[in-house]
């Protein structure tokens, strides 16, 4: 994978800080060496001595940054479940969803680069000249019918699918009696139906191999709802009970701890379902590039293991975490997030 722009695609923001941080004053690989010096080494001691207040904020960091190790271990263990397991990208097989354009587009090239056989499936075609390994398969994957024969054309052409990437999605924008039957049908049908009829057409082969990887691309949205994209939110949170669901019955129902789950839930970015929005682009809310979030996305599937990705993290810990603060609170957050989804008639 190419490197990330420094200090960041979307300059310097939130992250870009909270990542120097955490490299640096939180990574006990710095600072427990630097305890030891100061316990263990005359100079060390001399500096203590002389600044016993700078030897007391290196204690605190040092043990923040053990405990945050020590959590990110547990995490990962418990994310997959005790298990390991080994994938040879060059005979991987990926299914992306909406892959002709916006992010899904940047993962199936980033997968591709990898040696990864990529199959989009979208409705509408490539916008881009594609790698000998990715191929297209026209697809409305809203229809259990259309899933089911686009997955034969994609076993016909290149086998048993290992990676399933949910990553189509659509937004309208409207409000709740503003939009009509059929708009939020499409939406629920895109955004969290389909990975129903994707999961029934590609897990089966995985659950049997004990191999394989199902990547869920929600939204922060889903965790903050606000006016004119409560049909949106809801597809998205749905999305996101999806992939916890599925995670614990592979475990529990389907005894395949090695198949791996993986959650991302972006802010907003520079895609076409954010082109009728008017969302910030701030230190704290940076709006998105969408190679940022494939990035992400990527990068996390090629580690082999399940994990969730917030991007950016600034505004993920807090979205993950608002319906945790007073109810006056969540409500001013609801309110205030209205400008962002104005409609161009109404800034």
């Amino acid at each position: 994978m190419p490197s990330r722009r420094w200090p960041s695609r979307e300059g310097f923001t939130a992250d870009v800080v909270g990542g120097l941080f955490k490299s640096t004053a939180l990574a006990p690989s710095l600072t427990l060496p630097l305890y030891i010096l100061s316990q263990y080494t005359q100079r060390g001691q001399s500096i203590a001595s002389a600044r016993p207040q700078a030897l007391k904020t290196l204690k605190i960091l040092l043990a923040i940054g053990l405990v945050r190790s020590f959590n990110g271990l547990i995490n990962r263990i418990a994310l997959n479940h005790g298990t390991s397991d080994t994938y040879n990208w060059k005979s991987e097989i990926a299914i992306v969803t909406g892959g002709s354009d916006g992010i899904g587009r940047r993962v199936a090239v980033l997968l591709a680069a990898q040696g990864v056989k990529v199959a989009v499936l979208d409705i509408q075609p490539l916008k881009y000249h594609p790698p000998a390994n990715i191929r297209y398969f026209n697809c409305d994957i809203g229809s259990p019918e259309a899933v089911s024969a686009a997955a034969a054309q994609v076993r016909e052409a290149y086998g048993e699918p290992t990676i399933l990437i949910n990553n189509a999605g659509i937004a309208k924008g409207t409000t709740i009696l503003d939009g009509t039957e059929a708009s939020t049908r499409q939406i629920f049908d895109v955004n969290t139906l389909s990975h129903y009829w994707l999961a029934r057409e590609f897990l089966p082969k995985m659950v049997q191999r004990n191999h394989g990887m199902v990547v869920t691309v929600a939204s922060q949205a889903g965790y903050i709802v606000s006016a004119n994209m409560v049909d949106y939110s809801a597809s998205k949170s749905a999305a996101v009970t999806f992939h916890e669901g599925l995670t614990t019955e592979l475990v529990t129902r389907y005894k395949a701890p090695k198949v791996r789950t993986v959650l991302i839930s972006q802010g907003f970015a520079r895609t076409y379902l954010s082109r009728d929005l008017n969302p910030e682009d701030t230190f704290f809310q940076p709006l998105l590039e969408p190679e940022t979030v494939a990035e992400a996305l990527v990068k996390q599937v090629l580690t082999g293991s399940s994990g969730q990705v917030m991007v950016p993290g600034s505004t993920g810990f807090f979205a993950r975490n608002l319906r945790s603060f007073p109810y006056w609170f969540q409500n001013n957050v609801r309110d205030a997030c209205e400008k962002l989804m104005r409609p161009p008639h109404l800034r």
